[in-house]
This record gives C-alpha cells, structure tokens and sequence, in this order.
C-alpha cells in the first residue's frame, strides 16, 4: 500500500483496534479512529497524534444508527471517499456459562454489535468506499467461527467451542463476508474476514498467545492482501470457513 489511504476502524480506542490503527498510520496511511466512547476515542487518537501519526477520533457505536450516519456524513464532508473500513468492534456476554443458560437477551446483544453493527457501518460507508479506486471491507473474525473448528472435537481450541454468542456471531459473520464479496466482486471492493490470531485482550481476560500488537500488525498485513471473499490466516494463506 504505497498511496496514502483512509481507514476507518471500529472499535478502536483499545486492544487489536487501536493498534491496527497504529500499525496503519505508522504506515502513513490517515486513520479515522472509531469508539462509542467520546473520553476513550478521544485519548487514544491524542495518543497516536503526539506520536506524529495521521488519527483523528470519530465518534461511532455500530449499534446507534444515528452515530453511523454523523460518521459517513464527516467522512464524506472532509474527504470525499474512504479506501479501507475495518469492521473491529467485537463484544461477548458468554462467559462461562454452557450454551443452555444463555439468556436470548444477551445473544441479541451479541449479535446488535458483531453481525448486525457490521452490516449497518458497511451500508453507510459504501457509498464512499465506491469512490476509492480500490476499496477494501476488512471484518475482524476468529477461526472458533468456522464450521471447520466447530466440527473438529480435537481442535486445538477445543475448549471454547460452546461459546454459543461469540462462535455463532462469528460464524454469522463470515457468511456475512461471503454475501458482500459475491455482491461487490465486480466493483472492485474487496471483502475478507481477517483474523489477529489468538489475541490477549479485554474480551478473554488476556488470555491469549499473542499481544494485541501482534494482532494488530498481521489485520494490517491483510489489508494489503488482492484476494476477495476469503478468510486471511494470521500466519499467512486462509483459513477454511
């Protein structure tokens, strides 16, 4: 990616988001830094910026329709198109709780930010991604939404695959990736489902195996990829759906 993009990340004000954004404006791209929270988007983009880096803080909750349409009005009133979206606002009320005692409420909750969040930011910004002359839908996923992992009772992760809210989302999500790929293959706008790999963050307790910077700097990896409608491994090559 040698021309200076415009990318905006969901969810960004901490963890794989934030530093995807990091990792893409020390790549000199411009990064509009999307977070619910005005104080927390705030700080994170000053960070960034007393860094010298190009990011500026754009107020965005995936599941406020209002919010999403102050952010495709700003993005198209002070730069006219948006070359990459990173669809990275994740969220879990799972716990430990086995998939019998999950309340509806909670997976409805789930699913307001990973699925249905996802397709409400990509519907207002398609328009502006459709003035890129190259644009790219990036959807933060996990390999423990794949029918593969799913289906494998000696997977390596095998022990987080009850997590009925984050796995099925997931899932959801990837077919979600699918349909706009297949939709927008002719217009040139690619759309993949990226994965950070096993990531120690906020939603697992910091658990994982890699540091949210890691995760960060293989989803900055994988916008640079030419592929359309696939799921980008962290390790290089794709992971089966």
């Amino acid at each position: 990616m040698t021309t200076k993009l415009i990318v905006l990340i969901t969810g960004a004000n901490k963890g794989i988001g934030l530093a995807t954004a990091r990792a893409m404006a020390r790549a000199g791209h411009t990064v509009l830094l999307g977070a619910r929270d005005p104080g927390r988007g705030t700080a994170a983009a000053a960070s960034l910026a007393e860094q010298g880096l190009d990011v500026r803080f754009v107020r965005l909750d995936v599941t406020d329709p209002a919010t999403i349409a102050a952010a495709a009005e700003l993005v198209d009133a002070d730069y006219g198109r948006l070359d990459v979206l990173v669809n990275n606002a994740v969220t879990t009320r799972d716990g430990s709780r086995p998939p019998g005692e999950m309340p509806v409420d909670d997976l409805r909750a789930v699913y307001e930010t990973n699925v249905f969040g996802v397709v409400a930011v990509t519907n207002a910004m398609l328009p502006l991604l459709r003035r890129s002359p190259s644009g790219y839908v990036g959807n933060v996923s996990s390999g423990l939404g794949t029918f593969a992992f799913l289906s494998d009772p000696d997977a390596e992760f095998a022990r987080f695959a009850t997590l009925l809210g984050y796995n099925s989302s997931k899932a959801a999500l990837n077919a979600v990736t699918l349909i706009y790929a297949n939709a927008l293959r002719d217009s040139g706008i690619r759309v993949n489902a990226l994965s950070p790999g096993f990531c120690a963050t906020d939603l697992n307790g910091h658990t994982g195996v890699l540091s949210a910077d890691e995760g960060g700097a293989h989803i900055a990896r994988q916008l640079a990829e030419d592929a359309t409608g696939v799921f980008l491994n962290e390790n290089g090559g794709t992971y089966p759906w």
